[in-house]
């Protein structure tokens, strides 16, 4: 890392940070929100996310695409921290929990789409390509530890605040992510940054649709999206599973949601202790290959535990193992040969 870039990782690395500790801070009550909302509602729930996911993704690429990041950004950021005090203020008001909490739950699943996906780009924009394959592994410990913060202080959070501790934590990271961009942007401006044609205050360009056409063109990217495919629809399943026996099991709202969090939280401390010592060694000796057929025969296997013991225990156990097998598929979905054939900055977005 040379010495004018630490300013700009330091920044990008707090940016991630907060991002990722808000998601995980809101990513327990919306669990806990899920079980308000109904637990035979979930398939509807899941179906309206998708449905506004549909409208927002295109009305959202159409703005990218005519607007500079640097207005766009602040922009969401501190719309998501509106609706965040917005649902505050109707939790306060005791307007329908139920609907309210439908709502939530349908928001914060398009909030993480939203925010993980600008984060990206605007990195892959703020630094040229040959800084990005330096720079970006930094970059992505801030998410790493942010992670592990936000479940854990959902945990302190939760017991003595209730959700309102939760809302305002979080709207105050997106603030703090607001605060790093403008950061980020005033070192760019200043260091020729970004990739050609690309520096933050310009817009995305391209069209709504382009990344559908850019998967469509690559057997290769198909396939990644059919697996990610496989992976939702499991995953969703699994979580369904956990919104009845938690909401079964436990009648009181905090420590619910307090439980979720602890979950999330035990659940990516073993990621990150999984992904750092153990993947390289398995994709090494194994291959690539055959670490991607084992990896959802270890999913099959949680799915076998919990219907023979279905349980909090079991539970945890199978959405463990859920996590590390995505974190081992991509740890080695995207090999130099895939990449070498792509534009560089599409490559690294992907």
């Amino acid at each position: 890392m040379l010495p004018a870039e630490r300013p700009a990782v330091r920044w990008a690395f707090l940016y991630f940070f907060a991002l990722l500790c808000g998601y995980y801070i809101l990513r327990p009550l919306r669990d806990e929100m899920g079980i308000v909302g109904g637990v035979k509602n979930l398939p509807w729930q899941f179906t309206a996310t998708f449905v506004v996911m549909l409208l927002a993704v295109p009305f959202y690429s159409a703005v990218v695409a005519r607007f500079p990041r640097r207005k766009i950004i602040p922009i969401v950021y501190r719309f998501c921290a509106m609706n965040l005090l917005l649902f505050l203020l109707l939790d306060r008001a005791g307007v329908s929990e139920i609907w309210v909490a439908r709502v939530f739950f349908v928001w914060v699943s398009v909030f993480n789409l939203f925010v993980v996906s600008v984060f990206w780009s605007f990195m892959v924009d703020t630094f040229r390509p040959e800084q990005g394959k330096r720079l970006f592994g930094a970059i992505a410990a801030g998410g790493s530890l942010g992670a592990i913060a936000g479940p854990f202080l959902a945990v302190l959070l939760v017991k003595p605040f209730g959700r309102a501790g939760l809302y305002v934590a979080s709207a105050l990271l997106l603030e703090a992510a607001v605060f790093c961009v403008r950061r980020l942007i005033a070192w760019a401006a200043t260091h020729d940054a970004g990739a050609v044609g690309s520096a933050p205050d310009r817009a995305v360009g391209g069209g709504v649709f382009a990344g559908f056409r850019l998967a469509l063109a690559s057997p290769y990217l198909l396939a990644v999206a059919f697996m990610m495919l496989a992976y939702t629809i499991t995953s969703t399943v699994i979580y369904a599973d956990q919104a009845r026996i938690i909401g079964g099991t436990i009648q009181d709202s905090s420590v619910r949601t307090a439980l979720f969090a602890r979950i999330d939280l035990w659940v990516n401390v073993v990621a990150l202790v999984v992904q750092s010592v153990a993947t390289g060694w398995v994709l090494t000796a194994l291959g690539l290959s055959v670490a991607l057929c084992v990896l959802p025969l270890l999913t099959a296997g949680g799915f076998l535990g919990l219907g023979l013991a279905p349980g909090l225990a079991t539970l945890v156990a199978a959405v463990t193992i859920g996590i590390l097998g995505l974190i081992g598929l991509f740890a080695g979905w995207f090999p130099a040969r895939e990449a070498s054939r792509l534009d560089p900055v599409v490559a690294m977005k992907l």
